[in-house]
């Protein structure tokens, strides 16, 4: 395969634009006096019908992570004393109510959170807000999802197979194009689907978080954004908060590799890989000192669970609370999806020191967790 062929099988074309302007960016990233803060969120597309299996099949998986889970995180600490936090991205159409309860146990033991992840496809904006709307309401009696002051819930959310805001070439996965505003209607703070840079739904715009901009009622509105910074707080739309996306070479080679932090089975953890991670990690605009890390994993499927409770796992967590968080150069904080949204938001409104003191800056903890105001 020759450049121009591996450029577009990989959709190198689509988002290497926007890449070179990140690593232009970060040569460009200000000088910090002090410690850096890392804010690290581990998003789960956690689907126990994974391959649609049956329901005991699906049970199985549920219970090793309900005993396995807390076995893992409770071994590892922060810089503030919190476990390592796991938001499970629950598919609303695999709702099972005892799932529910067992996610719910996780959260009352403070070691994550639930919010939506949704595959769909044909569908129109009435049938979409109708189902989202159901789902919340099933994930919400049992205690999840934060919820603003007059009890609406408020929610994150990853869209299934990547194509948000019917972004795939051939208009599959999806169908409604008015995706995003529907989603900030239904009380969706922010969107967590991305990196996806093998797939034509990667937008353009790379290791960031960022408000998309322009008509959001368009298809894949998201491809044009403005970087979130210190001073402006946009309360009309979600937030997008990507993960790091970065190439590795050898000499006169193709890429080693797109990292596009997952951890899967076949591609487990290392220092090396956690180096990467960091290094193109995201600030907001204004507050470099601030650094957040997002990493995904479909960590339901009986491969992918021994891998995340397991020897891969433990190799992260151990990197991150000795190497990034050793109090000079680096500071370790877990959070959930809901957390480190909080921690974007009080940056931009000009919050300085402490990241870990602004978990709850906005949203408050699910009720499930029984911390919720």
């Amino acid at each position: 395969m020759g450049v121009i062929g591996y450029v577009k099988g990989k959709k190198l074309d689509r988002w290497m634009g926007g890449y070179l302007r990140h690593l232009s960016e970060r040569r460009r990233r200000a000088a910090v006096s002090g410690p850096r803060h890392l804010v690290f969120t581990f998003v789960d597309h956690w689907e126990p019908l994974w391959n649609e299996v049956t329901d005991d099949v699906g049970d199985a998986r549920v219970r090793a992570w309900s005993e396995g889970y807390p076995a893992l995180a409770k071994r590892f600490t922060d810089a503030d004393g919190i476990h390592p936090q796991h938001t499970f991205f629950f598919p609303g159409e695999q709702y099972r109510a005892r799932w529910m309860d067992a996610l719910a146990e996780l959260v009352r033991a403070r070691l994550g959170e639930v919010e939506l992840h949704l595959h769909h496809d044909g569908d129109t904006p009435d049938t979409l807000r109708a189902d989202i709307l159901r789902y919340l309401d099933e994930l919400g009696r049992h205690g999840h999802l934060s919820r603003d002051a007059d009890g609406r819930k408020r929610y994150g959310f990853i869209h299934g197979n990547w194509c948000l805001a019917n972004s795939a070439d051939d208009g599959r996965m999806c169908g409604v194009d008015e995706e995003i505003p529907l989603l900030f209607d239904t009380g969706c703070y922010a969107d967590f689907t991305f990196p996806a840079p093998e797939s034509e739904a990667q937008p353009n715009i790379v290791n960031q978080i960022y408000w998309p901009i322009g008509d959001l009622s368009a298809r894949k509105a998201y491809e044009n954004g403005e970087r979130a910074r210190v001073g402006e707080v946009k309360d009309d739309r979600i937030l997008m908060i990507e993960g790091p996306t970065a190439l590795g070479f050898r000499p006169n080679k193709m890429p080693v590799r797109i990292e596009m932090a997952d951890v899967a089975a076949n591609d487990p953890v290392t220092p090396a890989r956690v180096k990467r991670w960091v290094d193109a990690g995201i600030s907001v605009e204004g507050r470099p000192e601030w650094v957040f890390v997002k990493v995904h994993t479909h960590g339901a499927p009986e491969l992918q669970a021994a891998s995340v409770l397991g020897a891969s796992s433990r190799a992260l967590h151990e990197e991150l609370t000795t190497r990034y968080n050793d109090g000079r150069e680096w500071v370790l904080h877990y959070a959930t999806a809901r957390e480190m949204f909080n921690i974007a938001i009080a940056a931009m409104d000009g919050k300085a020191g402490n990241p870990g003191e602004y978990r709850d800056y906005k949203l408050a903890p699910p009720p499930a967790s029984g911390r919720s105001a």
